[in-house]
């Protein structure tokens, strides 16, 4: 039985071009297989929707419908033999993305699953538009008659790198699905679970539409030793009894490399060195960080008897109580 292509968008006969296009956006939405997932009764009705919005937001195709030359499918309503079928519905090509892959457009950050955030009312403006590059158009493609013009989706990517690259930058490589490889220049000072975007490096466009963008989520891995808080970086230094009694010039790697400190006489453990600018480097506006030295006395593996006669001799004539200043919860 005929469907009645005003029906199918609830609307009547002389429902104006903002009504149609009022009416199918909704409806597109609320149907959409991408947002209805393994629903056949959602996508049957998209195309339902996808078909009748088609045809009624095509000034000519309405006129011709209205008037009874083309059926709902778009078909002329000649008897059967005498000509060719009409152009088709064309539902499909908006409903279908790159590669053949149904309902795919966007995978961008902040959207549900295959729509960038804002990204499906894009899409619905693109398609929405078409009625007009169909009037303004040559063909039936509505762009000179080669299809319609319509973007690149836009490509999801994962990089795990080192914590020394992504604090120092550094460029590294995915292996694409076509076996090519796209280059991905990380800046300094990135965090983990930062998405770069690179422009034009996801799907090719249609029509001679832009192609999308490569979306990279860049995982950093942990550091045996350094730590980062906010741009400074933390690292634990051992350092032995006579460096923290006597103090010294010690060697304490950085980010950056090596370089000498001095441990203060008396140091203890928890005692903090703060390196300037020996953090993460600077980047735009924002300033060099630190790093931040915390020491850590250590004994010897094995305490000899030398050094414990020593400390029998030296701990009875000064005493102390290094808890007293402690809390220790009692009275």
């Amino acid at each position: 039985m005929a469907q009645d292509l005003y029906g199918v968008l609830g609307l009547k006969k002389g429902a104006s071009e903002a009504e149609i296009r009022k009416a199918y956006r909704a409806l597109a939405k609320q149907h959409h297989p991408d947002l209805n997932p393994d629903d056949k009764a959602a996508e049957d009705r998209f195309k339902q929707v996808s078909n009748a919005f088609s045809i009624l937001n095509d000034a000519d195709k309405r006129a011709a419908y209205d008037r009874g030359e083309i059926d709902e499918r778009g078909a002329p309503t000649r008897p059967a033999g005498a000509a060719g079928p009409g152009q088709g519905p064309y539902w499909r090509d908006f409903a279908e993305g790159p590669g053949g892959r149904k309902y795919t457009y966007a995978h961008a950050e902040g959207g549900p699953e295959g729509f960038a955030a804002g990204g499906f009312d894009d899409i619905l403006n693109e398609f929405l538009n078409r009625g007009g590059a169909r009037r303004a158009g040559a063909g039936p493609g509505g762009m000179g008659g080669g299809g319609f013009a319509f973007p690149g989706a836009d490509a999801r990517y994962a990089l795990a790198i080192d914590f020394l690259d992504a604090i120092n930058g550094v460029t590294r490589q995915i292996q694409l699905p076509d076996g090519s490889q796209l280059n991905v220049r990380i800046p300094a000072g990135l965090r983990d679970g930062q998405t770069l975007r690179l422009k034009g490096k996801g799907q090719p466009g249609q029509g001679g539409a832009p192609a999308g963008d490569a979306l990279v989520e860049v995982q950093v891995r942990p550091h045996p030793r350094f730590r980062r808080k906010g741009s400074d970086i933390e690292i634990d230094l051992p350092v032995s009894l006579p460096e923290a009694v006597l103090g010294g010039k010690v060697a304490v790697p950085t980010v950056g490399g090596e370089v000498n400190v001095t441990v203060p006489k008396g140091a203890n453990t928890g005692t903090v060195l703060r390196l300037k600018g020996k953090g993460v480097p600077a980047a735009g506006s924002r300033a060099a960080g630190d790093q931040l030295v915390r020491l850590q006395v250590m004994l010897p593996s094995e305490v000899d008897g030398e050094l414990e006669a020593f400390m029998t001799g030296w701990a009875a004539s000064h005493p102390y109580d290094p808890r007293s200043g402690a809390d220790g919860g009692g009275q």
